[in-house]
């Protein structure tokens, strides 16, 4: 960039040298024929009868004149003599300056001679006697002028040249130095600020540039997160389902095995077949939990306006007798005319899961709060309640307050986490609070 601001200089600058050379050529090419004008005519005026016109006369004038040319010619244009030829240079009366001699009585023009070769400035008068003279000097063209200067030009070049260099460097380096700067700054991502008013747009350009650079690298920090945490999540996903697979192939396996061995009572024939029996739904079930929990994420249906309330009474009525097999009370707050932007089914699964939860893991003859409302739908428990430190993991996969999945309640560890994912898939929020041993409360509000 630096030599490409110095030749640049250079150029400019020889490029102005050149013009102004050819424009103080042509000036003084003006000037000097204006001078040869008058000199004409201060010559001209020098001129008196007593010079013969012939060539004699034509001489003996030009030697006046410090040899001048000088030509006589009749009114016609015809030379009669001239100082520099000796005759036969015929009729001149196509000659411009002879032209306006004869009409206005005195021209002047420059051209060059074809008789001697040179450029000359021709200064022609009329006289009383029917007789043109005409006097001519050499002058150089405005091209031969141009090409004199030359030499000069190149050494002033040469100067300039070197002029230019020193201003170009010093003038690169406190142009370029402020960039460079600026640059240095940017690539360090730190705070690019100039004290130059022309750079602080530039300025203000790189630090959006560095901003948004950050924020697309926390951006990607975020996702690759996001990717770790999901395959960390999937893996620990396949290990849990595997796990709970694991447990009713392993009885169903094993009992198959003793049935096909035989040797086996009525009785624990009867009990085998029951074991796989169980064993069988159960696995049914975990299939078909699984698959509903991963269908949620990809559920594209629309929802609609469901009667919240109607559904809550209806679905408290089906799940009254599994209450009453353990002494549970139910204790019903829902207001009438809860409509909610869902769908039956899915409603249907939140309340689902909080109510049998609460009565799953809850006391032989405690009771439970239900509490519905438009802001709100909350299920109130007096059961085992949930540890401080489990609090944060209730909405994960496969996660029980029972550790023994085939314990008295059998639970996957699904529900709650389907519960969870409908609502964020809906917007919504679900939250619990829990005292161990006292019970729990579980929140969704809309």
């Amino acid at each position: 960039m630096k030599w490409r601001i110095w030749l640049l200089s250079l150029g400019i600058t020889l490029v102005c040298v050149l013009i102004f050379t050819f424009a103080a050529t042509q000036v003084y090419y003006r000037s000097s024929i204006n001078d040869s004008k008058n000199y004409l005519r201060v010559y001209m005026n020098g001129f008196s009868g007593e010079y013969p016109l012939n060539a004699e006369g034509a001489k003996e004038f030009s030697e006046k004149l410090n040899g001048a040319r000088v030509t006589f010619m009749d009114g016609q244009g015809n030379v009669l003599a001239d100082s520099l030829a000796d005759g036969g240079m015929g009729n001149h009366s196509d000659r411009s300056e002879v032209i306006d001699a004869i009409l206005h009585g005195e021209g002047f023009a420059v051209r060059g001679s074809s008789t001697v070769g040179k450029n000359m400035a021709y200064y022609c008068k009329s006289f009383d006697g029917g007789f043109l003279v005409r006097i001519a000097l050499f002058t150089d063209s405005d091209w031969k002028i141009f090409a004199n200067t030359l030499p000069t030009l190149l050494e002033f070049s040469a100067i300039i040249i070197a002029l230019c260099a020193i201003i170009a460097f010093i003038s690169t380096y406190f142009i370029i130095t402020p960039v460079k700067k600026l640059a240095e700054d940017a690539a360090a991502n730190s705070k690019v600020v100039s004290k130059y008013s022309e750079l602080r747009p530039v300025a203000e350009i790189l630090n959006e540039r560095n901003r948004d650079i950050k924020r697309q690298l926390d951006e990607i920090n975020k996702e690759k997160e996001l990717a770790e945490k999901a395959r960390a999540s999937k893996d620990e996903f396949i290990s849990n389902v595997t796990h709970e697979m694991n447990t009713p192939l392993t009885s169903i396996h094993g009992y198959a095995e003793l049935l096909d061995a035989g040797g086996m009572s009525s009785e624990q024939q009867r009990t085998a077949y029951k074991t796989i029996l169980n064993q069988s739904e159960r696995l049914t079930n975990l299939i078909a939990c699984i698959i509903n929990y991963s269908e949620i994420d990809s559920d594209g249906l629309q929802s609609y306006e469901v009667d919240f309330s109607a559904l809550a009474k209806e679905m408290l009525c089906a799940l009254k007798p599994e209450a009453d097999k353990r002494n549970i009370s139910i204790a019903e707050r829902i207001d009438e005319g809860v409509i909610i932007m869902s769908r039956h089914e899915r409603l249907s699964e939140i309340f689902g899961n909080l109510v049998r939860n609460a009565i799953k893991y809850n006391k032989h003859g405690g009771c439970i709060t239900v509490t519905l409302n438009s802001r709100e739908f909350t299920v109130e428990d007096t059961g085992i309640g949930i540890a401080p430190e489990n609090l944060d993991k209730v909405f994960s996969r496969f996660f029980t307050v029972d550790k023994s999945h085939n314990g008295k309640n059998g639970g996957f560890g699904l529900g709650l986490a389907v519960a969870k994912k409908i609502c964020i898939k809906s917007g919504w929020e679900i939250s619990v609070e829990s005292v161990l041993g006292k019970g729990s409360k579980f929140k969704v509000k809309f």
